[in-house]
């Protein structure tokens, strides 16, 4: 079925493109969520005079995405999340909003949270590749490493035990008598 996008959807389209889907994906995803709607011959005859009008808005903005694209584009951002002990999954689910939250914190750049495309929350630990669609033909791909501080400052603490080993067993070494190996040593029998 071809369909046209209102919005952007991960993996499938940019707002504004007429796609081919499954008829079942357009009727139970995309239609209830108003993210498409049938590509038939009057909405195509909408769609052209709609993207004149956009395309003409759209060239004043693309400058401005550019210009994000080149601060953001190959960047990481690190997000804090918690994880059960047991299970190794996070409490809660790192969402586009948090990803919007924290690019703001980091770079100052002021991105609404529709255009970071999550195909599913974050629900773990580790590095994961986010697009971020700040124009039509503008993308951006960034990494989001998600920790847990609380494993993070055990690993420090490992990390720091042999260190603290080696430097103890330094400290024995120097504080030792000294010995002078060059005279051999005498015979107790003599």
């Amino acid at each position: 079925m071809k369909v046209i996008l209102k919005q952007s959807v991960p993996k499938v389209g940019k707002e504004g493109q007429v796609v081919t889907v499954k008829d079942g994906f357009a009727r139970n995803f995309l239609f209830p969520r108003g993210m498409a709607i049938v590509a038939d011959k009057k909405q195509m005859q909408v769609l052209t005079r709609r993207n004149a009008k956009i395309e003409a808005q759209l060239a004043d903005t693309k400058a401005n995405a550019e210009g994000i694209a080149e601060k953001l584009n190959g960047q990481v951002i690190s997000i804090e999340g918690h994880v059960g002990k047991e299970t190794g999954k996070l409490f809660g689910a790192i969402t586009s909003q948090d990803i919007a939250d924290e690019i703001k914190k980091n770079y100052g750049v002021d991105l609404d949270k529709k255009v970071i495309l999550l195909s599913q929350p974050i629900k773990q630990l580790g590095n994961h590749s986010v697009d971020i669609d700040v124009h039509r033909q503008v993308d951006i791909r960034m990494t989001v490493k998600v920790f847990d501080p609380e494993m993070v400052a055990v690993a420090k603490e490992k990390s720091s035990a042999p260190k603290k080993a080696e430097a103890k067993v330094e400290e024995a070494v120097a504080e030792a008598p000294a010995v002078d190996e060059t005279e051999p040593a005498e015979e107790a029998g003599e």
